[in-house]
């Protein structure tokens, strides 16, 4: 199960109290004080690597405390540092208050480490507190409270290609053409459950071995999607950071005619977010290998041209087209910014 969003709840440990303590050497029957400092309280960090790309790590443990720090002793000796406590999630990851909704972090580069909560400082011993008035202080601080708090967790997958599209308009099927995926397919509608990440090798089509990108595939649009309906909706905010869009329509559906399909997914991807209505989108007809009407071919170029884009045909079943599709993209995020 896909877990893309998650509440924690998190405790820094306290700080460790100051030691009360005076010397005590054979030739030294009053000696002063040397309490050491108690240890700084563990913290908790939050860690970003490529190598997860779910939070399924905290289906199952939702609180997370780090050690308190150890108590000073006395010859000035520190108390030892509670253990940190490290978070490990994937990229895109966005960390928010849960109380407030302030955003503490956006972690979008692998290592990239942040400090969610501080754990306490340790406590001063009683030998800081002797003066000329006072030179046998028998008091220490009891050392500072770490910091607690509630946070959420939501994931933003990464990719610079997004898909939409109608349920069943091929668009597992196009990631597991031009990638190593291997989504679920089957003729029937919402196959894909939950986001699917692809990445591209142009090596594979004759490019350069050296250059790639990644394809993200979401659950099928249907009317109503921003608004809750259907399975798209949970998984829009996947295909937020894309650097462009693919909507794929279905060239062979009996039912939904092209204008209909555009239409529809646009508004939906317009009443999700205008950010992600926005961005670079390229039509693409798809299941060219199965259209038996030939006005629906002619209907879709003319909507292209209408928004002066290059008509886009492909095949899942045959391939027909899937090379010169990837090549235009490759040469489109080449001249696109990173971000």
């Amino acid at each position: 199960m896909f877990l893309d969003h998650i509440t924690l709840h998190l405790e820094a440990g306290h700080g460790g109290p100051g030691a009360v303590s005076f010397r005590r050497e054979k030739f030294a029957e009053h000696g002063g004080p040397d309490g050491g400092d108690g240890g700084l309280g563990g913290s908790i960090h939050v860690r970003a690597t490529r190598a997860l790309n779910t939070l399924n790590p905290f289906r199952s443990v939702r609180q997370f405390v780090a050690d308190r720090g150890y108590a000073g002793e006395g010859c000035l000796r520190h108390g030892k540092d509670g253990q940190d406590v490290e978070l490990v999630v994937p990229l895109g990851t966005l960390i928010r208050d849960a109380g407030s909704g302030e955003i503490l972090a956006e972690l979008l580069e692998d290592g990239q480490r942040v400090c969610v909560v501080r754990g306490g400082r340790g406590g001063l011993g009683n030998n800081n507190f002797k003066s000329s008035t006072n030179r046998t202080p028998r008091h220490a601080q009891p050392g500072e409270e770490g910091e607690v708090r509630d946070v959420e967790f939501e994931l933003k997958l990464i990719a610079d290609v997004g898909l939409a599209g109608f349920p069943n308009a091929g668009k597992s099927t196009l990631v597991s053409r031009v990638s190593a995926a291997r989504p679920k397919i089957a003729d029937y509608p919402f196959t894909t459950l939950e986001p699917q990440l692809g990445v591209v090798s142009m090596g594979a089509f004759g490019g350069d071995d050296n250059d790639s990108f990644v394809i993200a595939d979401i659950p099928g649009l249907i009317e109503g999607a921003a608004g809750g309906a259907g399975l798209g909706i949970q998984f829009l905010r996947h295909v937020e950071r894309t650097r462009m869009l693919l909507q794929l329509v279905d060239l062979a559906d009996p039912v939904q005619e092209p204008e209909t399909a555009i239409s529809v997914i646009e508004g939906e991807l317009k009443a999700f977010s205008e950010v992600l209505f926005s961005k670079p989108r390229w039509l693409v007809a798809t299941k060219l290998d199965a259209l038996q009407d030939e006005d629906r071919r002619a209907r879709f170029e003319a909507i292209c041209k209408a928004r002066g884009q290059e008509p886009i045909f492909i095949s899942g079943v045959t391939g027909e087209g899937i090379r010169e599709l990837v090549f235009k993209l490759g040469r489109a995020l080449a001249e696109m910014p990173k971000s």
